[in-house]
């Protein structure tokens, strides 16, 4: 196994990892700026006020893209563990 293959492997999960994480964390960090804002605009600091609709929001995102990041997982693990034959030849 050569560092090319290595490399190429590290890249691979990363972008899966990126891929599977990017819907919850852009959905978790709109809902926290737009509490944010209300939070500014209505001079409410509290700190846990943003925590249910987060969650919420989180959930019912979860629900929405969850089949299709388990189906990638899925994919992605069947596609490397068919490769491990030809991974040290």
């Amino acid at each position: 196994m050569d560092s090319a293959l290595v490399i190429e492997l590290a890249t691979q999960a990363l972008w899966i990892t990126v891929l599977v994480a990017a819907p919850l964390l852009v959905v978790a960090l709109g809902v926290g700026l737009a509490i944010g804002i209300i939070q500014a605009a209505t001079s409410i600091n509290e700190a846990t006020l943003s925590f249910i609709p987060k969650l919420l929001a989180i959930a019912v995102t979860l629900a929405v893209v969850g089949g299709w990041q388990i189906a990638t997982m899925v994919d992605y693990t069947r596609a490397l563990f068919l490769r491990i034959p030809t991974l040290f030849t």
